[in-house]
């Protein structure tokens, strides 16, 4: 399959400050890639460097093949991005700079455009300096769907959105994906990211510390184990696997489970006579909070 964008080690310096120490994944043509990590975690950095912002310090970058940075210009013409945070002008109307971002990535106003306003709910005819941050995101947003592009970029782009709104915008962000466009979608709300997102890379402190599909890292994880049976289950608590295993009574316990493990777990837990069970496959939050709190708490500040 091909990578519509490419990461190689890339590192960026500020001053002394390195943000970005080394990150290396992949978007492929066709797919939803979740880039996730918290606040001063490196994703906007990154973002801003893919889009020929900002100059890496080390690594390469291409997006189409092209590097980032010599060819902006040419890149930029084939993608849609918003931010996380959209200034506007004030003395326009909404409608007014939809149509001139439209313009400006030359595209027209089209049924489309006119479909996404009503989805979103927005009246094009306030002036922008009226508008609250979910409704500024929402004039980017609309613009955004509206072009017809080969890659989105989107770095955070829900903040200030209501959950009627998220939802709305999830939904496109799958349509794109059926229609085989390629989608790289910065985000700290990780149910965001599992319902949507192929594969996804998680950036810790300027530095890639793992990217997979969901169902590759679940693997890594753990799963939460319910279980009443009729003979006591205490001689489950000191199996390899078993963790934080929490006993409700002799005959009940909650704990959960090495993936790689679950197998034997189940097959010891079904020799106690089996009166209940249920399994809870890991999130994408159990994970996350996994990989970050292996190393110590993770610093904030970008």
């Amino acid at each position: 399959m091909d990578n519509v964008v490419e990461i190689k080690h890339l590192q960026k310096r500020f001053g002394k400050f390195q943000a970005l120490k080394d990150v290396t994944f992949n978007v492929q043509a066709g797919e939803v890639f979740g880039f996730i990590g918290p606040n001063g975690a490196g994703k906007s950095t990154t973002i801003r460097t893919i889009l020929g912002i900002l100059r890496s310090s080390g690594g390469s970058a291409t997006v189409f093949g092209q590097n980032v940075w010599s060819n902006a210009v040419s890149i930029h013409k084939r993608l849609a991005y918003v931010p996380g945070d959209v200034y506007l002008w004030p003395n326009l109307t909404g409608g007014e700079v939809i149509d001139l971002f439209l313009k400006l990535n030359s595209q027209k106003h089209s049924a489309r455009t006119d479909e996404l306003i009503k989805k979103f709910d927005l009246d094009t005819s306030k002036k922008c300096r009226t508008y609250s941050k979910g409704n500024r995101q929402k004039v980017a947003l609309i613009a955004a769907f509206s072009s017809d592009a080969e890659l989105y970029i989107f770095d955070e782009p829900t903040s200030g959105l209501d959950p009627l709104m998220e939802e709305v915008f999830q939904d496109e962000v799958l349509a794109l994906k059926n229609d085989g466009k390629s989608v790289l979608l910065s985000s700290h709300i990780l149910s965001e990211v599992e319902r949507m997102c192929d594969r996804i890379g998680i950036i810790r402190e300027g530095t890639i510390i793992e990217t997979g599909t969901l169902d590759e890292m679940r693997q890594l994880s753990r799963t939460v184990v319910t279980v009443t049976t009729k003979q006591p289950v205490a001689s489950l608590e000191t199996m390899d696997g078993v963790h934080n295993f929490d006993a409700k009574s002799a005959n009940k316990a909650v704990f959960s489970v090495d993936s790689e493990k679950l197998n034997q777990i189940i097959s010891a837990v079904s020799n106690l006579e089996i009166v209940g069970l249920q399994s809870t496959p890991p999130t994408l939050e159990d994970l996350f909070l996994r990989y970050y709190n292996q190393e110590g708490d993770s610093h904030d500040g970008e």
